[in-house]
């Protein structure tokens, strides 16, 4: 999507990153993928050996090129999420491959790339509690998949009730919205939610992914917030991550709008929310 290569561009031509706050990851290591995804499932994407059927699930045609961009995602959160142990928050300017389940990809998502860096952050003692805030308008199923049986990780899914996946997976917590849920049902639900969750899960790492398809301007969303709104919702996280001093990194996730510029304008928002707080 021209997204992904816009964005940085905007963020630099806006003064709210300098070149020098972007790195590009090399591949991850496939053992940190082997520990979320299902071997067999990671060894035919990475291989060029999954079916039509596996492809059409996903929504992509397989290419070496594509595999090379999963990791290299999947990598960037990983090396995202050890920055914000650093400096307190961190970025990958694509990422929130939400739907790719333990031992199957779909809605063009292959690695999920924030589930990769969890369990990395876990298996290496880099965090004990970790809450996926995942703001979407699709429920992160496949996250909900892969944590399923992991007491370490809460996962946390407001999206879309009548939106795709249409076979919903079980998060720790979900928040099923209705069709036009516009800001303050949106913002008040979440002010409402999320507070009380970090008091209660104490998590010492958040993951954020932070799709900007709620807007009313997406072609898929079903949804009714404006762009203040979803600026909004963005420093809701961000200020009950920085109260309690929890490290956050944020992958972009979806934006579907048929005006790039409204994508553009949500997602820097991110950015620059993040920055003013952090």
């Amino acid at each position: 999507m021209n997204k992904y290569e816009l964005l940085p561009l905007q963020l630099l031509r806006e003064d709210i990153v300098q070149e020098s706050d972007f790195f590009s990851p090399e591949p991850v290591d496939i053992r940190a993928v082997y520990a979320v995804h299902e071997r067999a499932y990671v060894d035919r994407f990475v291989q060029g050996k999954m079916s039509r059927q596996e492809m059409r699930r996903i929504g992509f045609e397989q290419t070496p090129v594509l595999v090379e961009r999963e990791l290299r995602i999947a990598n960037g959160t990983v090396e995202g999420s050890l920055k914000a142990l650093e400096t307190g928050i961190a970025f990958n300017i694509a990422g929130g491959t939400h739907h790719a389940c333990r031992d199957h990809g779909e809605g063009f998502c292959m690695i999920n790339d924030q589930a990769v860096a969890a369990q990395f952050l876990l298996d290496h003692g880099k965090a004990k509690n970790v809450l996926i805030v995942d703001l979407d308008v699709h429920q992160g199923n496949g996250t909900a998949d892969i944590f399923s049986h992991e007491p370490r990780v809460f996962t946390f899914s407001m999206h879309s009730k009548n939106n795709y996946p249409f076979r919903k997976e079980k998060s720790d917590l979900d928040v099923a919205l209705e069709d036009k849920t516009d800001d303050e049902t949106y913002l008040r639900i979440l002010q409402d939610t999320l507070p009380g969750l970090v008091e209660r899960v104490k998590p010492d790492f958040i993951f954020y992914q932070a799709g900007v398809d709620i807007l009313y301007t997406d072609t898929i969303g079903r949804m009714a917030c404006t762009l203040q709104g979803c600026l909004k919702r963005d420093e809701i996280v961000f200020q009950i991550a920085k109260k309690h001093n929890i490290p956050v990194q944020v992958s972009m996730g979806g934006g579907y709008s048929s005006q790039l510029r409204n994508i553009l304008d949500a997602h820097v928002n991110t950015y620059r929310v993040a920055g003013q707080i952090f």
